[in-house]
């Protein structure tokens, strides 16, 4: 049954409430909140509603007696075989054969966009996920985030949404003075200047790569001596590695030490500062945008933190005017208690600067004034106190807190085999997102990454995902694909073609137990994408397609598609050729769902394996 006749079904049960509501059976104003499912034993027939169970109360009577007059009341139509009840007072329908296999005629109908629906036109969502700063290139972890947002916009897409997918680039704060500043001593180093370069600074040989860029541009033109850039600053940390292998203090403050560096960067570059900054910012981000972009990740758009600086005094004005900030050790906080976080939190330090929290309320307002009807954030699991504060801001702004989903997501460990593989950098075994696709390939990487629920956390194992066997989920899929597709060259090879014409008339001698549940496990294709687009749950679609994979290997391992005289150059019956052109329906039916699925989840459906 295709998901038409689904809602046609659903329309005859409400013509029958409807009759029922005039004979007084049922109060006008009942609200019909049933559902139709689809029966597991096809001998309780093919779909169930439990109707008469949720208007029983309503309608003063028992379920059974109920259901009686439901059924009594139900138009003819000309799909439905047989209506019975079962049990309490559930309904059960059976089709006639030919409305069976209507979802055979929708897929060859539709084909790439079959399971796509419009049932979310006319709504806007933004779908904002990684947003890692630009300090470094992205890690294994953040792959996790890259795929399963990018998955979700794209299932949000398919039911109707009008998708943005958006980045929060974390161009400004301390992080990137960190990184400016990294850049800068390397760039003295470059230049021949003896420096001590700070614990805290970034460490990675990408630094010295820019640093060397903007020595190759501007030569020696921004040296300064590098006690002057250190003068006066905090001593900075000295560590010592205890008998447990952890590193311990034994003096300074690694903190205060870079502070005091990139106040006297700043004060000695002048406007040369944005220099810097800006090198290490185009090069680093640029290396995300390519990482991601080679990953099938892509944006709609990429939103400068610093963009938002100027909204940043008016968003806070119309909180101080709605009473909701308050001054406390020269600080000035938000009332955040009064929408249902913990404890209030703070928009301005004393020293006039504004938090990273007043930034973050200034651009949840803006994406609301985008015009978006709905936002999705995709975030990391250590994100998870983040969210009250963030909800009660909106809540404060006057906007409704349930238009913001906030998804987090959890950590990845890397295993090979029985061995955690250490994500240390100083393990000499790989850590980036880059590397680890170089390892398995973007398929199994984007596979692996979202067939769990975003808060389990994800054990990647890295020989499983590169292994050609049905234990590999992806390889498991994407062969059922490539089954299909060498099927179709043998056919070809034999001097046979396929006739679609002749598979639809003779799509009946599909009747075999196996072949029924292909066809039923088909047609739930569109309410599975609807079910993980609105749960916001990828992994429903890689069970389903895991499901559809192991049905038609199990049918086609037990079914002969091709007549068996062809192998010894007989010519096939007409019988065997009917049968063959039906086979080949279904079997090219599963191949185009599965590659709708996979396209789905940003995966190849391969030809051959």
């Amino acid at each position: 049954m295709s998901q038409a006749q689904i809602d046609t079904l659903a329309s005859l049960f409400d013509d029958a409430i409807n009759v029922l509501k005039k004979e007084g059976a049922l109060p006008a104003d009942w609200q019909n909140n049933s559902q139709i499912t689809r029966t597991k034993d096809t001998s309780h027939g093919d779909f169930a509603s439990n109707i008469a169970m949720t208007a029983a109360k309503a309608a003063k009577t028992n379920p059974r007696a109920l259901a009686e007059k439901i059924v009594n009341a139900l138009p003819e139509n000309k799909d439905i075989r047989q209506v019975d009840i079962a049990g309490p007072g559930f309904i059960n329908v059976f089709l006639n054969a030919e409305a069976k296999f209507a979802v055979l005629d929708d897929i060859f109908a539709l084909q790439e966009r079959f399971g796509l629906s419009n049932q979310f036109e006319g709504q806007k969502v933004q779908v904002e996920f990684v947003s890692a700063n630009p300090t470094s290139s992205l890690h294994v972890g953040h792959g996790r985030g890259a795929a399963f947002g990018m998955s979700v916009a794209n299932l949000l897409q398919a039911v109707g949404y009008d998708v943005t997918r958006e980045y929060y680039v974390n161009d400004a704060g301390r992080q990137m003075d960190i990184l400016a500043t990294s850049t800068y001593l390397r760039y003295l180093e470059a230049n021949g200047e003896a420096i001590v370069f700070p614990v805290n600074g970034y460490q990675g040989d990408y630094v010295r790569d820019i640093a060397n860029t903007v020595t190759t541009q501007h030569g020696n033109s921004y040296v300064h001596s590098f006690a002057q850039i250190a003068k006066d600053a905090p001593a900075d940390a000295v560590f010592e590695i205890n008998a447990d292998g952890e590193k311990v203090v034994l003096s300074g403050d690694k903190e205060a030490h870079i502070d005091g560096l990139i106040a006297n960067s700043k004060a000695l570059l002048g406007d040369g500062y944005e220099l810097f900054l800006n090198a290490a910012l185009t090069s680093i981000l640029a290396d995300i945008k390519d990482d991601l972009s080679d990953f099938g990740v892509n944006y709609e758009c990429w939103f400068s933190e610093r963009s938002i600086d100027a909204e940043i005094a008016p968003v806070l004005q119309v909180l101080d005017e709605k009473g909701y900030l308050y001054e406390k050790d020269g600080n000035i906080w938000f009332k955040s208690t009064d929408f249902g976080d913990e404890k209030d939190r703070v928009v301005r330090r004393a020293n006039g600067q504004s938090t990273y929290f007043a930034s973050d309320i200034a651009y949840h307002k803006n994406k609301f004034d985008r015009g978006f009807d709905k936002v999705v954030n995709v975030w990391g699991a250590d994100h998870h106190g983040y969210i009250p504060r963030v909800k009660a801001a909106l809540l404060a702004l006057g906007i409704d807190a349930e238009r913001l989903d906030v998804v987090l997501v959890q950590f990845v460990a890397l295993w090979r085999g029985d061995e955690k593989v250490q994500m240390s950098s100083r393990s000499g075994k790989f850590v980036t997102l880059r590397e680890l696709r170089s390892e398995v390939g973007n398929d199994a990487a984007r596979f692996y990454y979202v067939a769990r629920k975003p808060e389990v956390h994800v054990d990647f194992d890295l020989e499983l995902a590169k292994s050609q066997s049905k234990d590999n989920l992806v390889y498991y899929i994407q062969y059922a694909h490539a089954r299909v597709c060498r099927v179709l060259d043998k056919l070809a090879a034999s001097g046979l073609v396929v006739d679609d014409a002749v598979g639809a008339q003779q799509q009946a001698l599909l009747t075999a137990p196996a072949e029924e549940e292909v066809i039923k496990l088909l047609a739930a294709y569109p309410a599975t994408l609807l079910r993980a687009a609105t749960g916001y749950e990828p992994h429903v679609l890689t069970n389903y397609l895991k499901e559809l994979a192991a049905l038609f290997h199990g049918w086609y391992d037990t079914n002969r598609i091709l007549p068996l005289s062809l192998t010894s150059g007989e010519i096939p019956t007409q019988a065997e050729l009917d049968m063959m052109q039906a086979r080949l329906r279904l079997s090219k039916a599963v191949r185009q769902v599965l590659a709708n699925g996979l396209g789905l989840l940003g995966l190849s459906a391969p030809s051959s394996m």
